[in-house]
């Protein structure tokens, strides 16, 4: 074997889940790209491409259980040595962590970002007011990944006023940290990189024009991906990290680069906005009513935080658009799963009762 599958990320935790597929022969690979018709892997002895069995794929109820990037799989390698010589995927192994959303479109249908994370980096620009409402957003779905967030704030060589912005920032993230840097002049970035030691996996998540790929440019020490310019009207950028990817980082940390989301939907998220909204809910256990709605009623902890200033009354709002989000969420995963149930167990009724036998002309 040409490398050591730790650097990788391997543990004890991916080994005993190997155990059986080792036993058939097969080799553990991790996902670190996702293309159409092909995943790129990185395997112990060198990268590799693979296809998804026909059996997986036919068995996997819900998107998620395919391989997504950050994943390691049951690897059956490809038997010829051709460049494009695709090995096969037969199983993924458990999960750590899952970071996912909601897909675009109106199905209730999970979008699986990235996989085996240990931290979370939310970016966003210093070259414009950090938007309230988005930050509490990947807060909740960070929270839910079950990997730790780091609010990221970008661009600080732009900034007017720092103090304010990290403040801002601050008041949203609750006991989240918040880090200020700029990878122009390397100010902040020494300290961003201890929050990924050696071994371990981060993502970045962001709006495009954040500076998600100049963070793993500099990190990298060379432009080994394609960075763009942003719009000058809403300093948004133009998608230059068009699929998920991982890599490696000089430290032995890894690292998966994703496109910018122009659209964060909600996936579970129970967790999520427990831990994005701890300090209102702690207040909410205040109400004179246990089903108080916290809009009019006498009593309401919440509306009193509010009176006195004491709580931003958007961020109230915000909190209870979430809940209503996520409330209609769960309606529409549950209709979804109960109908293809039903598919499923019409197609095993009809497969069960076999084709009608023919009937016998006795006078024949």
């Amino acid at each position: 074997m040409d490398l050591d599958l730790t650097a990788l990320g391997w543990s004890e935790h991916f080994a005993t889940a190997f155990a059986p597929y080792a036993e058939r022969g097969l080799v553990p690979a991790r996902v670190i790209a996702g293309h159409r018709g092909a995943m790129q892997l990185a395997t112990a002895d060198g990268p590799a491409l693979a296809k998804t069995a026909g059996k997986l794929t036919h068995e996997a109820r819900t998107p998620d259980a395919l391989p997504a990037v950050g994943d390691w799989i049951a690897l059956q390698p490809a038997t010829s040595d051709a460049p494009d010589a695709r090995g096969v995927i037969h199983a993924v192994l458990p999960r750590t962590s899952k970071f996912s959303r909601r897909a675009a479109g109106k199905r209730a249908v999970e979008q699986v970002v990235a996989t085996n994370i240990d931290t979370v980096f939310l970016v966003a620009s210093l070259d414009k007011r950090v938007r309230p409402r988005s930050l509490e957003r990947y807060l909740m779905l960070a929270w839910d990944s079950v990997a730790r967030p780091i609010v990221v704030l970008t661009k600080l060589d732009v900034c007017r006023d720092p103090d304010d912005a990290r403040a801002h920032a601050e008041s949203i993230a609750g006991d989240v940290p918040v880090h200020l840097v700029s990878a122009v002049t390397g100010e902040g970035m020494e300290a961003l990189a201890a929050e990924l030691p050696t071994g371990t996996t981060g993502t970045l998540l962001g709006l495009s024009g954040a500076g998600k790929s100049t963070l793993v440019n500099h990190w990298l020490g060379s432009e080994q991906i394609a960075v763009g310019p942003v719009r000058r009207g809403d300093k948004r950028g133009r998608h230059t990290t068009t699929y998920r990817h991982l890599v490696a980082l000089p430290w032995g940390a890894l690292l998966i680069d994703t496109p910018g989301m122009r659209e964060l939907q909600l996936w579970e998220g129970s967790e999520g906005i427990a831990e994005a909204f701890s300090d209102v809910i702690a207040l909410s256990k205040n109400c004179r009513f246990t089903d108080c709605t916290h809009a009019a009623e006498p009593g309401c902890a919440i509306q009193n935080a509010v009176f006195q200033d004491d709580l931003d009354p958007a961020r109230v709002e915000s909190w209870l658009k979430l809940q209503a989000e996520q409330d209609a969420f769960e309606e529409a995963r549950l209709a979804r799963e109960q109908a293809l149930n039903r598919r499923r167990e019409g197609a095993t009724f009809k497969r069960d009762k076999g084709p009608k036998p023919q009937e016998v002309d006795p006078e024949a």
